[in-house]
């Protein structure tokens, strides 16, 4: 069977009381259209609402259960957009002006005589269908366009795709300028027993809640998208492990004080957060990222819960408080540099010297390049760290 037999004629429907008013419509322009019809305004409209594939409407106005003006009103006023914005040709053998000008403010697309011809009946008939079908395409791109948008109209955070867009960008542009990216995948502890035990709607609520506390606490510059449900994944530009850790270490401490009522019982929500960041010269992915992110909470699971994994594995409040260092005063210890050279102390403090430099030296670095050993200075603060520790 070719193309053209299998294409489908646009479906017209026409609401008239007489039967023979429909025949000759349908005599005209059956070559050309397919037909529903109907004896009032009242059947017209249950047709409507059944039947999507209607392009146009041919009715009467005087018609009893509901007459041509009521129709119109309904189609004009509904929610469904197939259905208000639905040509409606207005076809009686009354053609004084008032039931022209009545016609058209109840939103009739046209207005016709009984007695028209067949060439002008299917030339406007044609033309409004193959606006009808203008109009829907553009429609759908609009929801095309919609559904390509970077934030999830559920949960208000960005969408899995935008994520992975984004965050590509953001790596590239830190490879460039020798920074860091950390992401952070976090997920709600014990989701489908909560699932199990108190319904899908009270595990949507949770969810929800954990949607609106990270939009609260993340940085401008940060992007977070629901991953799966109680799965969320958060990418942080300009942030390195220590960063990370301390953040989530914070999140997780939020949850912990959260308590949510159901039917008087009460439920404590936690989370399991697992961390990945980049590697100085090593080339990585999001998607590497966050699967490197997902293991970490796979092991912190089998370990209960309620945990954030790091490189290093579980993450304690401890060790977030040794890696988090106030920036020293570069100005006082250049001042001490002139006056008493490099003494004891001065030397203990380089490694926070060049913890508070690093962002500046990057920015020169980016701006102006000249081969600044930034990778090497950053790996030369974190074992400076060490051997302040092991001289102490």
């Amino acid at each position: 069977m070719s193309d053209d037999s299998e294409q489908t004629l646009p479906r017209v429907l026409i609401i008239d009381d007489s039967r023979m008013v429909r025949a000759s419509i349908i005599r005209h322009i059956r070559d050309r259209f397919e037909v529903r019809e109907e004896v009032d305004g009242e059947a017209g409209w249950q047709t409507l609402m059944v039947d999507p594939t209607i392009q146009a409407v041919i009715t009467d106005i005087g018609m009893p259960n509901l007459d041509g003006y009521g129709l119109l009103e309904r189609i004009r006023g509904s929610r469904i957009s197939r259905i208000n914005t639905l040509p409606v040709v207005v076809i009686s053998g009354d053609d004084e002006p008032d039931v022209r000008v009545r016609a058209k403010s109840a939103g009739a697309t046209d207005f016709i005589s009984k007695s028209i011809g067949n060439v002008e009946l299917l030339a406007r008939l044609e033309a409004l269908t193959q606006l009808a079908r203008t109009q829907r395409d553009l429609e759908e791109s609009r929801a095309a366009l919609a559904s390509a948008s970077p934030v999830d109209p559920n949960s208000g955070l960005a969408t899995p795709s935008y994520l992975h867009y984004h965050a590509a960008q953001e790596l590239s542009l830190a490879q460039r300028r020798h920074a860091d990216v950390s992401v952070m995948v976090i997920e709600i502890d014990h989701f489908d027993a909560l699932v199990a035990r108190y319904g899908a709607h009270v595990a949507q609520l949770v969810n929800r809640k954990l949607s609106k506390i990270l939009a609260t606490k993340l940085r401008q510059e940060d992007t977070v998208a629901e991953l799966a449900p109680a799965r969320f994944a958060v990418v942080s530009p300009s942030t390195n492990m220590d960063g990370a850790c301390a953040f989530a270490m914070r999140l997780r401490t939020a949850f912990d004080h959260i308590v949510m009522t159901y039917r008087e019982e009460r439920i404590r929500i936690q989370i399991t957060i697992g961390l990945a960041a980049t590697t100085p010269g090593a080339v990585q992915t999001v998607s590497h990222l966050i699967g490197v992110a997902m293991e970490r909470i796979a092991s912190g699971r089998a370990a209960g819960g309620n945990r954030v994994i790091g490189a290093d594995g579980e993450v304690t409040q401890d060790m977030v408080e040794q890696s988090v260092r106030a920036p020293v005063s570069i100005d006082q210890l250049l001042a001490r540099l002139r006056t008493t050279g490099l003494d004891a102390s001065l030397r203990k403090q380089l490694p926070d010297a060049i913890r508070t430099l690093l962002p500046l030296l990057e920015l020169i670095e980016s701006e102006l390049p000249s081969g600044l050993p930034l990778a090497a200075l950053a790996r030369a603060a974190e074992t400076g760290s060490n051997v302040e520790q092991k001289n102490d």
